[in-house]
């Protein structure tokens, strides 16, 4: 993974910009992160999800302003230079992801607390970036070999992609003491209610 550092600190947010709060979860890939954000989604009205900007491939069922927005590297970069990102990675070699201001300003302007779903590095960008605003949780697996279970069980991911998943995992884990708060995913209906409970604790203060 890229050790990049990218918080946005040429950008700012205006006066006249309505701002809320932000909760990122972070997780390696398979934690059920992404579950428990749908969940939340759909039960909190006042949440909305930040769509990240992508240069990976889109996958079949993926719609474009919906699950990501897809860029070209040369596009991406470009962003990159003229400081359009709040945060971004380059999570595998020539594969970016990354937080638009303009994606964040667009959530606040209608009223909505913003939810991400994020790599581990980028979550922790966006903590230190939003501060006190923001609370980051990390989801994680019980263990690596059930990890890999889940990864094998959703038919998606090639054995070399698998192999890459598992050692990133294993790194991105390293850091969850970092997060304001670990989730762990082993009963996924109590990972739920301890996620809203941690979202509903945030919102009131």
């Amino acid at each position: 993974m890229a050790d990049v550092d990218r918080k946005g600190e040429s950008f700012t947010f205006l006066p006249s910009h309505k701002q809320g709060k932000v909760i990122v979860f972070s997780a390696p890939s398979g934690s059920g992160k992404t579950t428990i954000v749908q969940h939340l989604l759909q039960k909190n009205s006042n949440l909305a999800f930040s769509i990240s900007a992508c240069t990976r491939p889109r996958r079949d069922y993926e719609v474009e302003g919906k699950h990501y927005y897809f860029m070209t590297a040369d596009e991406f970069q470009l962003k990159i230079k003229q400081n359009e990102f709040i945060e971004w990675q380059e999570v595998y070699a020539n594969t970016f992801y990354g937080t638009l201001a303009s994606e964040i300003r667009r959530l606040w302007e209608m009223g909505k607390h913003v939810l991400f779903d994020v790599d581990v590095k980028g979550g922790l960008n966006l903590k230190a970036y939003f501060q006190s605003a923001a609370l980051a949780i990390f989801v994680a697996p019980p263990s690596l070999e059930a990890l890999e279970q889940r990864l094998r069980n959703r038919d998606t991911d090639s054995e070399e992609s698998i192999r890459e998943r598992l050692s990133k995992a294993q790194y991105e884990i390293s850091f969850k003491d970092q997060f304001d708060k670990v989730i762990l995913n082993d009963c996924l209906e109590t990972a739920l209610e301890e996620a809203q409970t941690c979202v509903d604790i945030f919102l009131k203060t």
